[in-house]
């Protein structure tokens, strides 16, 4: 598993005095008020910062980082990603999963007939739909219900399916 999660991008800044604008990759944009720091990947080199202030813009979250005072400063970060150390989010509730932990899970049915690998989630509304692909890449596309999931192991790497009628 990875250590760090990916929360979202700067894609830009705010201002003069050093605020940046962030695409979450999160569906809950108040993670950002809940955390002391981030990270700030930019190629190879991630910096800590501790996050002053945040508020919101349409669809984006806008940060104020500590000791990034100006624009010039600020666009500096520009298309760094925003990470933070998944130990800082504290635990998942039973029957959860960050969608990176899921992504090349090995995808079995009951019945041990290996189906592929997850390869993609999205978000319907409704529920979350897994992209599955085979080694010759034809995808199946599995709704994120109970009745489908029937068991997720990280430990092992894989997620074992219930191929209901119409699949």
């Amino acid at each position: 598993m990875n250590q760090y999660l990916e929360l979202g991008q700067i894609v830009n800044t705010k201002g003069l005095k050093g605020e940046v604008k962030v695409n979450s990759f999160t569906n809950d944009n108040t993670k950002f008020e809940r955390i002391p720091k981030v990270f700030v990947k930019q190629k190879e080199s991630m910096v800590e910062y501790e996050i002053e202030k945040v508020g919101y813009h349409k669809n984006q979250v806008i940060l104020k980082l500590k000791n990034i005072d100006t624009i010039e400063e600020a666009e500096k970060l520009r298309n760094a990603f925003i990470l933070i150390n998944r130990e800082d989010l504290g635990d998942l509730p039973e029957g959860v999963y960050y969608i990176v932990d899921l992504i090349g899970l090995t995808v079995i049915t009951e019945q041990g007939e290996i189906l592929g690998r997850v390869d993609e989630i999205f978000s319907t509304g409704s529920n979350d739909v897994y992209v599955i692909k085979n080694d010759m890449g034809e995808q199946k596309l599995l709704p994120g219900i109970d009745e489908v999931i029937k068991q997720i192991d990280l430990e092992n790497g894989k997620m074992i399916v219930n191929l209901i009628k119409g699949l």
